[in-house]
């Protein structure tokens, strides 16, 4: 009887969640996942919309089925019940799908996901996670078991579109390469681009400018801070005397970005050694904090980044807004943008070089590329030849 309370407590409670009427954002995500695999996993920084993603696609496509289920661990009721009898308990009462938010509060998660994919080979898992999270790289046993995906902040075509009420369309790297002078044009003759792109790079990374615009930075912050002090110590393990020190680290990055980074400098700044720099850079690199930037040939943990970026405008407008200066801007954004679906290292022929073939220059409107180099060049609407506009780099997804 107990049993059957829960249940219906959680299924009331869904049934709230997908009957409020805040504003969404449809995210670009949704149509790239597989979602016929069996385990599913939404990796995103806090307030980067992993909760609301998952309950627009309940509201998309699984309105009124009660075989489906949101499940927040939040909840303390997962202090004393195990995510698998409770999934056991939901199949055996007709379940199908099982969405569980915020997978990294419960403890014994990796073991459990991997008991529900044995024991009840006929339900499907979708999870979010914190991005510090390593779900394959330190639980073995789950690896090809889980399919990995990471909802990013929102790209700028994203953010164009809900504010403009477009629906333009995602174009691949490919694409802008030899057609964004079509492509820029048939945007242009819908919506003046560069009047929304400074209030983007500034505010319009994360979906809660929508309904709090003026408290944007502020909660912005508040996530941050929840990052530093909850996902990155109790996730990686670390003292929470030490987190000064992260913070601190954090804050040098922010104001110097982008820099080469001189790591015995940084340890003399932060008072504390060599390796754990390296190791607080790798944390905040997981955390979506900061972006490490690497010579051709791959990322190397062990191995210094030739450049640290923030790994979003937004963030540097957060915690250094006396570092912001165009140039720092536009190569943030690029990275951002590009790196999503692009690898991206650093170039001796330009600043970035992308997919290991296209060298680029990123700079202002008088930016022009010389033999065998792009150019992404900020405060045109349209290009020309290998000089792209910055702001279409942010059509990628």
């Amino acid at each position: 009887m107990q049993e059957n309370y829960i249940l219906e407590y959680f299924q009331n409670t869904h049934r709230t969640l997908l009957e409020s009427t805040h504003p969404t954002l449809r995210r670009e995500l949704q149509k790239t996942i597989d979602w016929s695999d069996q385990i599913i996993c939404i990796k995103g920084f806090r307030g980067v919309g992993k909760t609301t993603f998952l309950l627009d696609y309940l509201k998309q496509k699984y309105p009124n089925d009660n075989s489906v289920l949101y499940v927040n661990l939040n909840n303390f009721y997962f202090t004393q019940r195990t995510i698998i009898s409770f999934a056991d308990e939901f199949v055996k009462c007709g379940g199908r799908i099982l969405l569980l938010d915020q997978i990294q509060k419960y403890p014994n998660w990796s073991k459990e996901l991997r008991q529900c994919r044995d024991r009840l080979p006929g339900l499907k898992i979708i999870f979010t996670s914190s991005p510090v999270l390593r779900i394959t790289e330190d639980n073995p046993d789950l690896k090809g078991i889980v399919k990995v995906n990471h909802l990013e902040g929102l790209s700028f075509r994203e953010y164009l579109n809900y504010t403009t009420q477009n629906n333009f369309p995602v174009y691949s790297f490919p694409d802008i390469l030899n057609h964004h002078v079509e492509i820029a044009s048939e945007i242009v003759s819908k919506v003046r681009p560069l009047a929304y792109f400074g209030e983007y790079l500034k505010n319009g990374i994360f979906p809660y400018f929508i309904d709090n615009p003026n408290f944007y930075s502020n909660r912005l912050l508040k996530h941050i801070n929840l990052a530093l002090e909850i996902d990155v110590p109790y996730i990686n393990q670390i003292e929470l005397k030490y987190l000064p020190k992260l913070r601190k680290l954090l804050h040098i990055i922010a104001s110097e970005t982008p820099f080469s980074p001189n790591v015995s400098k940084l340890a003399a700044d932060v008072k504390t050694s060599r390796a754990t720099v390296m190791n607080y850079l790798r944390y905040l690199k997981n955390a979506r904090l900061i972006q490490l930037l690497y010579a051709n040939g791959g990322e190397n943990e062990l191995k210094k980044p030739d450049k640290v970026y923030m790994q979003n405008t937004n963030l540097l407008y957060a915690i250094a807004p006396e570092n912001i200066e165009k140039e720092n801007l536009r190569h943030t954004f690029f990275y951002n943008q590009v790196g999503y679906t692009q690898p991206v290292n650093s170039s001796e022929n330009g600043d970035f070089l992308v997919n290991e073939t296209w060298n680029f220059l990123v700079g202002g409107h008088k930016t022009e590329p010389a033999k065998g180099q792009f150019a992404a060049a900020d405060m045109i609407e349209t290009g020309s030849k290998n000089k792209i506009p910055l702001w279409l780099f942010g059509f990628l997804y």
